[in-house]
């Protein structure tokens, strides 16, 4: 059987067809390929970006800002050393990017100036940290990118 030229052209549309199909409802069914949004309420943390960039503002101008740093028991994050702990209030969220099963939040209680991640709570990978706090009804933000 001989193929002319208008039916081997229809053959390939229905081979480069094929081809995208067997690609997209592969990438909608398997699991492995299910990436989460950031967040589900995605537009109303949109509406309270102004607030944390005001954070982030106060933040700057203090002379000593938190820190963090990877330590062999987890993650340490130290706070300023000028104000008194007992005043220090709010929360550490770390999110998990490539999973949000992992993701969980730490409210701020200090004994000293430094607040310890344990280790077994962190898998190895990337993990954003924002640590949400107020010091005498001064509020302040600090983020962070790492790879544990």
């Amino acid at each position: 059987m001989k193929i002319n030229w208008g039916t081997g052209i229809v053959l390939a549309f229905i081979a480069f067809i094929s081809f995208i199909m067997f690609f997209v409802v592969r990438m909608n069914v398997q699991s492995e390929y299910d990436h989460d949004l950031v967040t589900d309420s995605y537009y109303e943390e949109e509406l309270k970006y102004q607030k944390d960039i005001d954070k982030q503002r106060n933040a700057q101008k203090l002379l000593q800002n938190v820190t963090s740093k990877q330590t062999a028991a987890g993650i340490e994050i130290t706070f300023p050393e000028t104000f008194a702990v007992e005043n220090i209030k709010g929360k550490v969220f770390l999110y998990r990017p490539s999973n949000r099963q992992f993701d969980f939040e730490i409210p701020i209680s200090l004994s000293n100036h430094t607040l310890l991640i344990p280790d077994n709570r962190l898998l190895g990978g990337r993990w954003n940290i924002t640590v949400d706090w107020n010091y005498k009804k001064e509020y302040y933000l600090y983020k962070e990118e790492i790879t544990y």
